[in-house]
């Protein structure tokens, strides 16, 4: 599958940074976007390092000797893995004049990688890489349930995607996540991720989840920083309208992926997905992250609106002045709520989007519209 915005954009930081980093979770099209990109666009010598091949970590056993000579594009697939090579990189991107552009991928958050590594700030440009979006299938039901994983995704049956989620959970917490150097328990945090999955869409309760862990709180605090860190779980922050009022101040909690969400929640298939308890909340996740990444809205960018009295906005999407509102229905006939009015008059908000399954887009009242996904690329595209 051609990737072609993302190809785009690795194109265009390149042009303002001698450096790009490629980052998203593992097995979600890096390695194969990077020859992509390699093959269409790169005229001139590249230089390939998989830190996952015995071969190419014996051939960066001497990292200077090994990188300093080379010329045109050098590619460090799984950077993670190697995070000595981060005060290398520094010293040969500040060379003059540079010879080399580098291409550096890997499978976890700058924040898990900076905090075993040398920052590569000014010098580096990151992209984040997801897993598959509903604009780049065919089948948006298909990829609601199995999630956007390609091997996942593109699975011969629903069985056999949920085989490789299972394997997948599997091999990041026994092997992945610990490749990054990172000490903590696996079983205790399969346990952990089983019990978020029954939190997606709900303020996280750091004491609560401690308590039937029999942990500590900055134990579970570090647990779940682990894996928004691997991008296997969103914590979505509130929004202070008022720090004075009675608003939540806990961040929510969603599953990046909905397919590993409907793992977890024993999901196996869409007649399975149409009678569980979850089926609102699974649409409210699926729904928040295709917006977030059709808005191209970064962390900092994106929060919830909740007040204690049950006010609340799904999500807010904050760019300057500019506030863009989302709510997100399981519903072909979704209503104007007490709640809606309520974040309208508080936040000043002059539109508020209810997202629904389905392609009918129509207004609800003056501030109020329903919309499809399909509709809000359509508009976003119309208005870049």
């Amino acid at each position: 599958m051609q990737r072609s915005a993302y190809l785009a954009q690795i194109e265009e930081l390149f042009r303002t940074h001698p450096a790009v980093g490629l980052l998203g979770p593992r097995q979600c099209g890096k390695t194969t976007l990077a020859r992509t990109y390699i093959a269409d666009s790169v005229k001139g010598q590249v230089h390939y390092f998989d830190l996952e091949d015995p071969d190419d970590l014996n051939r960066l056993s001497e990292p200077k000797l090994a990188l300093e000579e080379l010329e045109g594009l050098v590619v460090i697939d799984e950077i993670q893995r190697v995070p000595e090579l981060f005060p290398l990189l520094r010293v040969l991107l500040d060379r003059r004049p540079l010879k080399q552009k580098f291409l550096i991928l890997g499978s976890a958050s700058r924040e898990l990688i900076r905090q075993t590594s040398e920052s590569l700030a000014g010098r580096i440009a990151y992209l984040e890489l997801t897993p598959f979006t509903s604009a780049e299938v065919k089948d948006s039901k298909r990829l609601w349930l199995r999630g956007g994983f390609p091997l996942s995704y593109l699975a011969a049956n629903d069985l056999d995607s949920m085989n490789w989620r299972r394997h997948y959970v599997t091999n990041l917490l026994e092997r992945d996540i610990p490749a990054l150097g990172i000490d903590f328990n696996p079983a205790r945090m399969r346990r952990l991720w089983t019990m978020l999955s029954h939190l997606h869409g709900k303020v996280l309760n750091l004491s609560d989840l401690a308590r039937s862990l029999d942990v500590s709180q900055p134990t579970v605090r570090r647990y779940v920083d682990i894996l928004a860190g691997a991008f296997m779980i969103r914590s979505l922050q509130p929004w202070f309208a008022n720090i004075g009022k009675r608003q939540v101040k806990s961040p929510k909690l969603y599953f990046r992926d909905s397919g590993l969400l409907h793992y977890f929640l024993g999901v196996e298939d869409s007649e399975a997905l149409g009678q569980h308890p979850s089926l609102g909340a699974s649409w409210e996740g699926f729904a928040l992250e295709e917006v977030i990444r059709i808005l191209n809205a970064a962390p900092e960018e994106s929060f919830f609106w909740a007040k204690h009295s049950q006010a609340e906005i799904d999500l807010l999407v904050a760019r300057g002045q500019t506030m863009q509102a989302f709510e997100f229905k399981y519903s072909s006939a979704p209503k104007v709520t007490p709640s809606m009015r309520a974040a309208r008059e508080e936040l000043g908000l002059s539109r508020i989007t209810i997202v629904c399954p389905g392609e009918l887009s129509y207004r609800l009242s003056e501030t109020v519209h329903v919309s499809s996904l399909e509709e809000i690329r359509k508009s976003t595209a119309a208005a870049a």
